[in-house]
């Protein structure tokens, strides 16, 4: 357990829980943090979906600006692919992920979201990615996730202009998933991943790595990559529960192998 991100396993969802006053500031400490705790949450069995949390008050208003404002050209390029591979560590945990918004999702706070399957709002959060007001870019994810989620176009203004949007506003243009009261969004988060606690672990697995890495892709390769993890899941148990529940008419009980 770090000392400000923690992973607390419930009922088989993981919550990687953000902890560093005020703001949830993520500095290299914290990048680190939520590496490992993304990597114990994608390998202990007992997780079948996981909740990335800041707290009640804010998920995370971005970077540790202080800690970069320090750093040169020679100092940021020997940091920023640890950077970037931080966050892609939670974009690749193999189980569903939501992030639970609260208050500000900004610049890293943001690209930590969108390195997520999901984000439930707060109704008076704001998220963005103000990093050009500072003279950058997004430097972990925030160029490439966020234009394939809302498009380029709608990526493109918010980069360049650096504003925030409102719940509604992200709401409407795909960035929040769904948006309810401030004090809910922690229990509606893990409602929300709540389904696949017994589901097909494998097939779960299978069917973000099709999508995700589909994305990279051209159309033959998506689909031959989609034809290899199908076939794969006939060497699972959980393929064998199914079918034979199916033709049984009766309710599968997934083991999870």
């Amino acid at each position: 357990m770090g000392e400000f991100v923690r992973l607390e396993i419930k009922d088989g969802i993981g919550t990687i829980r953000l902890d560093r006053p005020k703001m949830n500031a993520l500095n290299i400490q914290v990048q680190e943090e939520l590496r490992a705790a993304a990597t114990a949450a994608g390998t202990d069995d007992e997780v079948r979906a996981v909740v990335v949390y800041g707290g009640e008050r804010v998920f995370a208003a971005g970077a540790d600006i202080k800690e970069m404002a320090g750093m040169d050209y020679a100092r940021m390029s020997a940091r920023a692919g640890a950077l970037s591979s931080a966050f892609d560590t939670v974009a690749r945990i193999p189980k569903p992920v939501v992030a639970a918004i609260t208050g500000y999702a900004l610049g890293g706070g943001c690209e930590l979201a969108l390195a997520c399957d999901w984000r439930v709002v707060a109704d008076d959060a704001k998220l963005g990615q103000p990093e050009i007001k500072l003279g950058v870019i997004p430097g972990a994810g925030g160029t490439q996730r966020l234009a394939r989620l809302i498009g380029p176009a709608r990526a493109k203004d918010l980069i360049f202009t650096g504003r925030m949007v409102d719940a509604d506003e992200a709401l409407r243009i795909g960035l929040a998933d769904r948006v309810v009261p401030a004090a809910s969004v922690y229990e509606v988060a893990v409602e929300l991943v709540s389904a696949y606690r017994d589901g097909p672990a494998q097939a779960l697995r299978a069917a973000k790595q099709a999508i995700d890495g589909g994305l990279e892709m051209d159309l033959a390769s998506g689909l031959a990559w989609e034809s290899q993890l199908f076939a794969s899941l006939f060497a699972t148990a959980d393929q064998t529960i199914g079918m034979e529940a199916f033709v049984a008419k009766e309710k599968p009980r997934f083991t999870g192998s």
